[in-house]
């Protein structure tokens, strides 16, 4: 029997390299050759154990590679054929739903935990559900999107992170040219927000990060941030202020983990009017000296933001 290699989670911390048998696919499924998978703040908090993870399971759940095996009517639904160059979108709707039916998937009511690519445990038939594998299994309702065959695996795998850039920090706050934005983390998301606000025309594009984070903010200046902030060396909030003559940001954008504090920093950065965007996860930790009334007295709309979507 034909095997694909795969590095399975255990535990927190653990990964073993295991050879699981590759399945026969239905008219309804396909079989993807992963050529390479990104590495996402959340399989860092699998691995730490600080989140969900229904161990053992493959993790990795943004990859890029070719249908060696696709059912008929699977063909037809998505368009592609064997061979075809596809990303798989980590989320398996149930396209059945209110919001599925909405276009708003990513949202959909039927799922579980065990819904997304790389969330899936090995004793769900066929096991290979992620793609930290050689191959991955893809159901029926999986969304694809086309991948050039011009663009290098490297670069294709960050279809993802780039996706997310533009749904948090253009499309969500409705950024507008000349906006003023401001990231909190330069983290690879962090980052791909900067290089979709520089696209969208943003006038002014601020940074934050820690001391350890000095290259990545040097890199943010060089995708098209105007200005960087290490918040250990000066407050946040002042800094904006000073930046922008006192006004503040029209969009910002939080992308930071665990930052309790970052809530309540974007709320002061944002100017009258403005748009915050609420997109990195705090595991669950209450966020300290928060007041709505700040929310109410400078009219902010505030967004959350889970993953990408479609056009993202």
């Amino acid at each position: 029997m034909a095997e694909a290699r795969a590095m399975v989670m255990t535990g927190p911390r653990s990964l073993e390299a295991r050879r699981l048998p590759l399945p026969d696919v239905g008219p309804d499924e396909a079989l993807l050759q992963v050529e390479a998978c990104g590495i996402c703040g959340t399989d860092y908090e699998q691995y730490h154990g600080a989140i969900y993870a229904p161990y053992p399971f493959v993790p990795g759940h943004e990859p890029v590679g070719r249908i060696v095996a696709i059912g008929e009517r699977a063909a037809a639904r998505w368009r592609v054929e064997v061979g075809a160059r596809v990303a798989v979108e980590p989320a398996i709707p149930c396209l059945s739903c209110p919001l599925c039916l909405g276009g708003r998937y990513t949202l959909c009511m039927g799922r579980r935990p065990m819904s997304a690519y790389g969330f899936i445990p090995l004793s769900v038939p066929p096991g290979l559900w992620g793609g930290y594998a050689s191959h991955m299994y893809l159901a029926p309702n999986s969304v694809l999107h086309r991948v050039p065959e011009h663009l290098p695996s490297e670069l294709a795998v960050l279809f993802n992170p780039l996706g997310a850039g533009f749904r948090w920090a253009v499309d969500l706050p409705g950024l507008r040219a000349g906006d003023t934005v401001v990231v909190l983390g330069p983290g690879q998301r962090g980052l791909a927000c900067v290089i979709a606000a520089r696209e969208a025309g943003a006038g002014c594009i601020i940074v934050t990060g820690l001391a350890a984070d000095e290259a990545r903010l040097a890199l943010a200046l060089e995708l098209g941030a105007h200005h960087t902030v290490n918040v250990e060396a000066e407050d946040p909030v002042e800094a904006v202020r000073r930046l922008t003559d006192g006004r503040g940001a029209d969009v910002v954008v939080d992308v930071t983990a665990y930052a309790v504090e970052a809530v309540t920093q974007a709320i002061e950065m944002a100017a009258r009017g403005g748009t915050v965007v609420l997109a990195g996860t705090k595991g669950r930790r209450p966020v300290p000296d928060f007041y709505s009334d700040r929310i109410i007295g400078k009219e902010l709309t505030v967004k959350g933001a889970l993953g990408v979507d479609y056009a993202s």
